[in-house]
This record gives structure tokens, C-alpha cells and sequence, in this order.
């Protein structure tokens, strides 16, 4: 059974702070544990209510009861199976496609959101500033359905990165003032700039932004503010792919 100081460990994984120390976070769920385990993503250990059909080492599985799964948990409504992974090392940015830039976007189901998306379009590398929700918060993880394991997310100071890279791509930020997406020639590469939920770009960004685009409002009011930040991901991803 689940001792006291995995329990202890567990919950710690729930803060930033502690994923770090660790190097570790966790996962909930069938699907996400099992496409995890599947992937390069290496499991620490596995926490189950009742009989494990994972196929890993039985050294690494431990029964852990439904009130204990309900201490540990990060879900409102707890799965009956838990893993703990160790935190993969990012790989470097490739830029000979299109790249995903997030300028401090802070909701985690958002970010899980968002590269669930890139990795439908097939964008393989999402850029974030350090001011971003940590892709290993648990809300991530989980609204990612598995998708975390096929999908880069690097953090780095953004504009240093698109200043390095401005000169080969294309730079594309979403704006309400931009230009109209649907009557816009996209690229096929390039670095698209997603903003914060409340404040949209910051001016240090928007300052390398070479292409500002925009999704229109058809309504006849128009009294719509803004699109969240991972619809208007799905709508301009959408867009740059259909023209492939």
C-alpha cells in the first residue's frame, strides 16, 4: 500500500515549486497515463485503485485506496489511477515550420488546450515566456488528453528567440486591429504570437510582430470583446493550414 511519504511527495507535485526540486510531475487518468507511458516520458511510479492492466514493472505499481486517491488527486472527481513521471528536458525549437509563441498566457486549460490543438495541426514546438502556466501543472497535463507527449513547449525569453529568428520567418500576432486572417496570404512557416488572456501582446512583443492579424467579428452588434486565447489558436491555426 501507499506510504505516507509518497502521499507526501504526491501532493507536493501539485506546486511549481516542488515539480522543480523533483524533476517530476503527475498524470490522471487511463488515456494520459497510457499514452505517457507509451512515449519517451519516463515513468517513476503508478498509483492504482483496484487490479493495474499497465504493462509496466510490477516494481513500479503500488495500490493505493479510493480516500487516499482523493488526498493525492488534483481532479475534482479523482481517476482511479495516478502516475508520477519524471519531467522531460525540452528539445531545441525547429523552426522550418510553424512554431506556436504564448506571450504570459496563465490559464491551465488554455495551455493544455493549445497543444492539444498544435499537435491536431501538427505543430510541434509551442514557445512560452517564463511568465507562462508551467506545462507540468496538473491542469495542463490533463487537458492535454495525451497530446503533452508529441508537442515541444520551451520556455525562454520569447523575444530574444524571435529576434534570433526574425530574419528567417515570418511573425504573425494576433490582434482586434490586425488584418483579416480570411483575406490574408499565410505562410506555411513562421512564428505565430498568442497573448494573455486579459492584456492580449505585450508592447515589447508586438514590437517584432512583422504581420498583425485578426479573426473578424460578423455579428451585426459586434459588441463581442474577444475570442479566448485557445479558440482564436483553433481558428488561426485552422486557417494557416488550409492553405496547405
Amino acid at each position: 500500500m501507499v506510504t505516507k511519504n509518497q502521499i507526501k511527495l504526491i501532493k507536493s507535485l501539485h506546486q511549481k515549486k516542488y515539480r522543480k526540486i523533483h524533476g517530476l510531475f503527475i498524470a490522471e487518468g487511463v488515456k494520459v497515463v497510457e499514452e505517457l507511458i507509451a512515449s519517451s516520458i519516463v515513468l517513476e511510479h503508478l498509483y492504482v485503485v483496484g487490479d493495474s492492466d499497465f504493462q509496466v514493472s510490477s516494481n513500479k505499481v503500488t495500490q493505493i485506496s479510493s480516500s487516499d486517491m482523493q488526498k493525492v488527486s488534483a481532479l475534482s472527481s479523482p481517476s482511479e489511477v495516478l502516475g508520477v513521471f519524471y519531467c522531460p528536458i525540452s528539445k531545441q525549437v525547429d523552426y522550418s515550420d510553424l512554431v506556436v509563441a504564448l506571450d504570459d498566457v496563465r490559464d491551465p486549460g488554455n495551455l493544455g488546450t493549445i497543444i492539444r490543438l498544435c499537435d491536431w495541426f501538427g505543430i510541434k514546438h509551442i514557445i512560452c515566456t517564463t511568465s507562462s502556466v508551467d506545462v507540468f501543472n496538473p491542469k495542463v497535463v490533463q487537458s492535454t488528453m495525451g497530446s503533452i507527449t508529441r508537442v515541444n513547449v520551451v520556455y525562454a525569453d520569447i523575444t530574444e528567440l524571435i529576434k534570433n529568428n526574425a530574419k528567417h520567418s515570418a511573425v504573425y500576432g494576433t490582434f482586434m486591429e490586425g488584418d483579416n486572417i480570411y483575406k490574408t496570404p499565410l505562410a506555411q512557416d513562421g512564428i505565430i504570437v498568442f497573448g494573455n488572456e486579459a492584456n492580449g501582446i505585450s508592447k515589447e512583443v508586438t514590437s517584432l510582430v512583422s504581420k498583425k492579424i485578426c479573426i473578424p467579428r460578423f455579428g451585426d452588434l459586434q459588441q463581442t470583446e474577444s475570442l479566448n486565447v485557445a479558440m482564436a489558436t483553433s481558428i488561426v491555426l485552422s486557417e494557416f493550414r488550409r492553405g496547405m
